[in-house]
């Protein structure tokens, strides 16, 4: 097929491009970033944000694409435009949404039909989720009245090679690298669900062909989930090492909150997200563990990853000189190396 990609110049974005040309599909992108992308990707330079550029680079171009994957709409005022092109004229619509959209749910795992964030004001991911649920609103609204075939795919927590944030794997390997303890707070046990952003791309892949997934919303989550602490043992489990980790006291002032913890599920709880829709539409399946997911982010960041991230262990010093007032409530001493064949034995939290 002949596809266009809004956005593709990193992280999930760049993943479904490589994929997408690796099925051999014939590739457009449409960013305002220049990166390397692989062979006879076309690529247009643009920001979609600015007045008329929609319109001046893909207006010529709208009966040129079979499918579009929009990965950088946030609210319907981003998606507007892209529907005014290509209403009428796409076999796929697909739209990249996330697990955000949802609110807090008593039973897990969360399945497409259980409540989401409408309002900015009281959604758990604030404007993002109310953007999002705005959005998947007007792609449906789209297929009743004019038929567009849409898909929406909600994406979990991703883990994988080039991260966004140095706040993600980045910093927390740079600290197992260096000895450094994990400092974690809130309900580490509370359960994350990840996945892989190779995983993630063929997901996004596996619309492309299938009728069934017009007008549909589907969960896109890894086969496996960890609790908050599981999670560090794993990451320190892909560098080599034996963490040290450090359940930070519930009561430290409102300032020295973890470092590396980002997750909402530390302060509301567990989110498991049903993924049997998706496997029984699309004969999708996630490919990688988490422990493989992890190794294959730190492969990655040792081999030349880390330089592309500032570090600033800052907060860190100033939590464990917090807790050293209260009476050595920390561990002294660095991660200890260990071999890979004795990761087995090491004690979770």
């Amino acid at each position: 097929m002949n596809v266009l990609v809004m956005g593709g110049n990193r992280y999930i974005g760049l993943r479904l491009v490589e994929e997408l040309v690796a099925q051999g599909h014939k590739v457009t992108v449409l960013n305002s970033h220049e990166v390397p992308l692989p062979a006879g990707v076309t690529r247009l330079h643009g920001q979609r944000h600015e007045a008329g550029v929609l319109e001046r680079l893909l207006g010529p171009l709208r009966d040129s694409f079979d499918a579009v994957f929009d990965n950088t709409a946030y609210t319907p005022d981003h998606l507007r435009p892209m529907l005014d092109l290509f209403r009428g004229r796409v076999k796929h619509f697909v739209f990249t949404s996330s697990i955000a959209v949802y609110e807090l749910a008593a039973a897990q795992p969360v399945g497409e039909d259980s409540a989401v964030g409408k309002d900015a004001a009281t959604a758990l991911y604030g404007a993002y989720a109310a953007g999002k649920v705005a959005c998947e609103a007007l792609l449906a609204q789209e297929y009743a009245e004019n038929g567009l075939p849409f898909t929406a795919l909600r994406v979990a927590h991703t883990c994988g090679p080039m991260s966004p944030a140095v706040t993600r794997e980045p910093g927390t390997f740079k600290r197992l690298e260096e000895g450094r303890p994990l400092l974690i707070a809130g309900k580490v046990e509370a359960m994350v669900h990840f996945i892989h952003t190779g995983d993630a791309a063929r997901a996004l892949c596996a619309v492309l062909g299938k009728p069934v997934a017009a007008g549909q919303t589907y969960n896109v989550a890894g086969g496996q989930f960890s609790s908050i602490a599981g999670y560090m043992q794993l990451m320190a489990q892909a560098v080599g090492v034996s963490p040290q980790i450090i359940r930070m006291p519930d009561d430290l002032p409102e300032d020295l909150r973890s470092p590396i913890v980002h997750w909402l599920e530390a302060s509301r709880g567990s989110m498991v997200f049903d993924i049997a829709k998706i496997r029984r539409d699309l004969g999708w399946e996630p490919q990688m563990t988490l422990a493989e997911g992890l190794a294959d982010s730190y492969r990655w960041f040792r081999e030349g990853g880390r330089e592309r991230y500032t570090y600033d262990f800052s907060a860190d010093d100033a939590i464990l000189a917090a807790l050293a007032q209260r009476g050595g409530g920390h561990q002294d001493g660095p991660a200890r190396i260990v071999r890979r064949d004795q990761l087995d034995t090491l004690q979770n939290l």
